[in-house]
């Protein structure tokens, strides 16, 4: 027992001097900053806004135009055959559940494009944060406002240092002079 305890009080002793040697310096990146702000991040963003407007107004084209037959129905009913009423009811009914189809397929592709384009903005931006965070003897990054964290202080916020060395390292090469 006494041995034991010995081994425990040894140990305990020897953890902090491994850990001097450890860094143990912390720090935070605002992700949705850098999504934000950077150069890729809003190139991506454009993209992605770019695709949900074309999906919105095909939407609404749908929609107008269910509009439109809803409102010749409703218009012309009393001077419609009943086949006629019945075949214009039928290609309504067929419209909204196209548009309903639509919809959901659009936020589908809409949802895997996002998904898509940050893996791979996380894919290039990760080697500039590996890189900064050795260069400051970091021994942790956490990303600001998802990792359960609740305060910050500011000084260990390096999101503007990766936004800035982010930017340098995906920058287009100058053309050479002629």
């Amino acid at each position: 027992m006494k041995k034991l305890l010995v081994a425990v009080v040894v140990a305990a002793l020897s953890v902090p001097a491994f850990a001097q040697n450890a860094p143990m310096r912390v720090a935070v990146i605002d992700v949705q900053k850098v999504l934000a702000t950077s150069t890729l991040g809003k190139q991506a963003y454009e993209k992605l806004k770019k695709m949900q407007d074309d999906r919105v107004a095909r939407a609404q084209k749908m929609d107008e135009e269910a509009k439109a037959l809803e409102n010749e129905i409703n218009t012309k009913k009393l001077s419609l055959s009943q086949a006629k009423l019945d075949e214009m009811q039928k290609n309504l009914s067929d419209k909204k559940i196209s548009m309903q189809r639509y919809a959901q397929d659009a936020d589908r592709e809409v949802s895997e494009a996002r998904d898509r384009e940050l893996a791979a903005l996380e894919g290039r931006i990760k080697p500039v944060i590996d890189q900064i965070g050795k260069e400051m003897g970091l021994a942790a990054i956490f990303n600001k406002f998802e990792s359960g964290l609740v305060y910050a202080s500011d000084a260990i916020d390096i999101t503007d240092t990766v936004i800035k060395r982010f930017d340098v390292a995906t920058a287009p090469a100058p053309a050479p002079a002629k």
